[in-house]
């Protein structure tokens, strides 16, 4: 955690992508706490960044949609090169209170975390009229994080976020979408930067929300958390379902067996169905489960031969 203090400016710094009803005061509201705003114009086709610029942010343009993950990487390009003390990452759209700011930067300057998340789901945190099926997707894309970093953060998909230098320095993400979300956090896992979450409150009656739907959102950045758990954990990933498919392949048999010990032989079409499927679940568990044990094996060798002749962890 925090090595040297940066000579550089505290920055907030947002994507921005037609958010012309709300960025004048999030940008108004962010210059309070923050030494500079800078804002990516992520493709806007309205007054977005003229708005932004006129009111003090400083403003990059991307000359196409590119994608939070990409507006993501201009930002952290701009903090490293002005060499920033601490990184602000908020929403345009008026679902973070800017207010906040000076909350998430406290663990750092306190040298107490180098990554910090704005959590709903913590003591003091709540997402106001945050639907069901989003908070339910959010839980999910949560969990299969957390099997892949051993992180137990409680809220992945929170886009209010503060990094210190020293994260700056060392986390880099590949994903333009919003899988940098997840990436972000298995760059930290991996580097041994510290990261912990504070209460804040993530509003959703604002003019527009998120650009992204709940379906496309969730199901992209799902199946990123569940390829990379595959990649990093690919015994928990398959072993796991394995066994799943293996015990219920195994109480369809019981169940068939039993019914045959129970019935005449006049009724053994009754059971010939359920059998069949007792057994393809079963074999199908095995495969998985053997799958798993076979990756998992060739990944701690391949780990064991770089760490021995490259000692690269």
């Amino acid at each position: 955690m925090g090595e040297t203090v940066a000579s550089g400016p505290v920055v907030a710094a947002m994507p921005l992508y037609n958010e012309e009803e709300t960025i004048g005061t999030v940008v108004i509201q962010s210059l309070k706490h923050v030494d500079e705003v800078y804002c990516v114009d992520d493709g806007s086709f309205d007054s977005s960044a003229r708005i932004a610029r006129k009111l003090g942010a400083k403003v990059h343009y991307h000359r196409s949609n590119r994608g939070y993950g990409a507006a993501l990487k201009s930002i952290f390009k701009y903090a490293l090169e002005v060499d920033a003390k601490a990184l602000i990452i908020l929403d345009s759209d008026g679902q973070h209170d800017p207010n906040d700011i000076p909350v998430l930067l406290e663990p750092i300057f306190a040298g107490d975390a180098d990554f910090v998340i704005g959590s709903r789901f913590i003591e003091g945190g709540s997402g106001e009229e945050m639907p069901a099926y989003r908070k339910l997707g959010v839980k999910l894309i949560t969990a299969a994080s957390n099997l892949t970093t051993d992180l137990a953060v409680s809220d992945t998909q929170s886009g209010f976020r503060a990094f210190s230098n020293l994260a700056l320095k060392k986390i880099r993400f590949d994903q333009d979408g919003m899988e940098s979300t997840l990436e972000m956090l298995e760059q930290c896992n991996e580097m041994k930067l510290s990261v912990t979450e504070v209460p804040t409150i993530i509003r959703y009656d604002v003019p527009k929300g998120s650009r992204f739907t709940a379906m496309s959102h969730g199901f992209t950045v799902l199946s990123y958390a569940l390829i990379s758990l595959s990649q990093k954990k690919p015994f928990l990933a398959f072993g796991l379902p394995g066994a799943g498919l293996l015990t219920l392949g195994s109480a369809i048999g019981m169940r068939a067996l039993n019914r045959f010990n129970e019935f005449t032989g006049a009724s053994l079409d009754l059971t010939v169905g359920p059998g069949l499927t007792a057994a393809w679940l079963s074999m199908l568990g095995i495969s998985l489960i053997f799958t798993g044990l076979v990756l998992q094996g060739t990944r701690t060798i391949m780990k064991r031969l770089i760490v021995r002749n490259f000692g690269i962890e």
